[in-house]
């Protein structure tokens, strides 16, 4: 006789993360359900493969009554918080709509599962971007946070109420401090993204309305065709969306509730990235790469390095996938999407 699958409910499910999140849980036999804005044309995004396969309920994160009214109904087992205004740029324009957003939009959730679900098991996207002006290399779970643009900010606020309703009200809310990760599914308003799109199109020879675009709608080549890009010399710790999902998976799996650092522990830079993205296409970086001031940010954060050695030992979960085959994924799909 079988058991009964567990049960997830997953904000910002049409996203990478969460898109690779349902794929992982449904290979395990969860039931998922997954939180989708109403609009007049519903959107799928990167789970539209998997749309026959979830049970999505429509509301925000806005919304404390719609929140409460569906994890009562469907009292999860599993919640993954992974819904947010994510984009650091992004946030410099709209710092009030990130802090509702990502900020409070988490501390509904917490609000709600104290109210109406206080057996569900909690996982709250946390990020490297947390730690900010930073001058200690390599960051672990022990890092003083420094935020440095208002969309740490807002996840520094749903990051310490994480940590104050698990103390305060006994609720199982874990957190990971994902560094960035990156995929073919990524968003093009993203560099790693901007510059795979960039590279598959000067591969390519697109031209015109051919060319895909990232923020505002803006060609990732312009009209000389270089990319344009900000700080070079910016250094991330980049790796795989499908490696980190599974350690999102084993932070709810983990006996207690706690904080975990998910990363790589290697950083590079922008201009490595550039250099490794376009070699794979056969190209010279430097020959279409230019600098754009209006990419470079107020204040830059890092060098963001983590220590995911916690994750490792507690959890038994390591990154798979290189730096440099992460980047080769990245372009290949983009050349095979865009032929």
């Amino acid at each position: 006789m079988s058991s009964k699958p567990k049960t997830a409910f997953i904000t910002g499910i049409t996203g990478q993360d969460g898109s690779y999140l349902a794929e992982l849980l449904l290979e395990k036999n969860y039931r998922i359900y997954g939180l989708l804005r109403r609009n007049s044309n519903p959107s799928y995004g990167n789970v539209a493969h998997l749309r026959h396969h979830i049970d999505f309920v429509f509301g925000d994160l806005a919304d404390p009554a719609c929140l409460s009214m569906y994890l009562a109904k469907i009292q999860p087992g599993e919640i993954y918080n992974l819904g947010a205004q994510s984009h650091v740029q992004e946030s410099w324009l709209q710092p009030l709509a990130t802090a509702d957003q990502t900020g409070l939009g988490a501390l509904r959730i917490y609000e709600s599962v104290r109210n109406v679900a206080p057996k569900a098991r909690v996982y709250q996207a946390s990020t490297s971007e947390l730690f900010g002006e930073t001058k200690i290399v390599p960051q672990n779970e022990n890092t003083p946070f420094n935020p440095a643009n208002p969309y740490a900010a807002a996840k520094a606020l749903a990051h310490f109420d994480a940590r104050i309703y698990r103390k305060s009200f006994n609720l199982f809310i874990s957190t990971g401090i994902l560094f960035n990760h990156e995929s073919p599914r990524r968003s093009p308003d993203f560099v790693t993204r901007k510059v795979s799109l960039a590279v598959a199109s000067l591969k390519l020879g697109l031209k015109g309305n051919r060319i895909p675009t990232g923020q505002g709608g803006r060609p990732v080549i312009n009209a000389d065709g270089k990319l344009e890009l900000g700080n070079l010399e910016a250094q991330r710790d980049w790796g795989f969306a499908g490696d980190y999902v599974e350690a999102i998976w084993k932070i709810l799996q983990h006996e207690a509730p706690d904080d975990f650092v998910i990363a790589t522990g290697v950083a590079h830079t922008v201009e490595e990235m550039c250099a490794a993205a376009f070699e794979v296409a056969g190209l010279n970086w430097r020959d279409h790469v230019v600098i754009n001031s209006d990419w470079v940010r107020p204040i830059e954060t890092g060098p963001l390095v983590g220590d995911y050695s916690k994750a490792k030992k507690l959890l038994g979960w390591q990154p798979k996938t290189t730096f440099k085959e992460l980047v080769e994924m990245m372009v290949r799909a983009d050349i095979a999407r865009l032929s």
